[in-house]
C-alpha cells in the first residue's frame, strides 16, 4: 500500500488521498479502483455526467458512505486518507482495518461540505444554525461561537439576516447560510456539491461570488462538484473529468476546458456548454 505521507513537488503532504477505492450500490460499480491525491490547498473541480461517481467521492469523504470493501480480504488498497491519517479505515494489531463510527466521526472533523439541498434547521434562526454545531461539535463557548458566526455571516453578505428563520430567506440566502455554517467549523477541506443546482439562475451568481471569495482569500482544499463550467474555470487548480466511476482526464482548467485530449470529456463540454 503507498504511504500516506508521499509529497507534492513542495514537500508538502496531501490532504487527500484516495488508494483503488471500490464503491459498489448493489449489483452497480460507481468507484472501480479509484486513485487520486489532493494537495493542501489545492482547488480540484470534478466533472462528468451524472452517474460517474462525483458525488459519491464527496459523500465518502464525510463518510455518508463506506468504501466497498474488496472481495478478497488480503486484497492490497481500497482506502481513502486525509492529512496522512487513514479516513475508512483504522489501525488495529498492526494493519489497516475498516473504521468504526467513532473513528470516521474524529477523522473527519476538518471536513465541511455543503449540499445542494442547503440542509439548514427550519426551526433555527440564521445566527443560531451557524453557531450550533461550534458549541456541540468544537466546544466553543456561545460568545465566541457568535462572535465567529458574525464575521462569516458578514463575509457571505447577510449580516442583517441573523434573526431571519431559513423560510424567511431566499434560496440563494439559505446556501449563503450553508457556505457560512460549513466555514464556521474551520474545515481544511471544503467539499462542494452543486451548490448552486437548486437555485434559480438569477441567485446563482451571487452564490458563485461568496465560493469565488472564499477561493481567493483563504486556504482550504476545495473538491468542488459543480455544472457551472465557468466557476470551475475561474476557481480550480486542477479538473478531473469522470466516467463510469474512472478519471477519463486531468489537467489545468484552460486545458480541460480550451483543449480537452480526450473525446470523451470532449463530448460532456459541448453538450454541457450548449446548454
Amino acid at each position: 500500500m503507498p504511504s500516506p505521507t508521499s509529497s507534492d513537488q513542495r514537500g508538502a503532504p496531501y490532504s487527500v488521498r484516495f488508494d483503488r477505492v471500490d464503491k459498489s450500490f448493489g449489483d452497480l460499480k460507481v468507484l472501480d479502483g479509484l486513485s487520486f491525491d489532493v494537495a493542501p490547498g489545492e482547488r480540484v473541480t470534478l466533472i462528468g455526467p451524472s452517474g460517474s461517481g462525483k458525488t459519491t467521492i464527496l459523500r465518502l469523504l464525510m463518510t455518508l458512505e463506506h468504501v466497498t470493501a474488496p472481495k478478497d480480504p488480503a486484497a492490497d488498497g481500497g482506502v481513502i486518507w486525509v492529512d496522512g491519517k487513514p479516513l475508512s479505515h483504522m489501525e488495529k494489531g498492526g494493519r489497516l482495518v475498516v473504521a468504526n463510527e467513532r473513528h470516521m466521526r474524529q477523522a473527519r472533523k476538518k471536513i465541511g461540505m455543503v449540499f445542494q439541498s442547503f440542509n439548514l434547521f427550519p426551526n433555527m434562526r440564521v445566527l443560531r444554525n451557524v453557531t450550533e454545531a461550534q458549541v456541540h461539535t468544537l466546544g466553543r463557548s456561545k460568545d465566541e461561537a457568535e462572535a465567529k458566526a458574525r464575521d462569516l455571516l458578514e463575509l457571505v453578505g447577510l449580516s442583517a439576516k441573523v434573526d431571519n428563520y431559513p423560510s424567511q430567506l431566499s434560496g440563494g440566502q439559505q446556501q449563503r447560510v450553508a457556505i457560512a455554517r460549513a466555514l464556521a467549523m474551520d474545515p481544511d477541506i471544503l467539499l462542494l456539491d452543486e451548490v448552486t443546482s437548486a437555485l434559480d439562475p438569477e441567485l446563482v451568481a451571487d452564490v458563485l461570488g461568496v465560493l469565488r471569495d472564499v477561493a481567493d482569500t483563504t486556504s482550504i482544499t476545495m473538491l468542488i462538484v459543480t455544472h457551472e463550467m465557468g466557476f470551475a474555470r475561474d476557481v480550480s487548480n486542477r479538473v478531473m473529468m469522470f466516467d463510469r466511476g474512472r478519471i477519463v482526464e486531468e489537467g489545468a482548467p484552460d486545458e480541460i476546458f480550451s483543449d480537452p485530449r480526450e473525446a470523451r470529456t470532449q463530448d460532456f463540454l459541448r453538450a454541457v456548454l450548449a446548454e
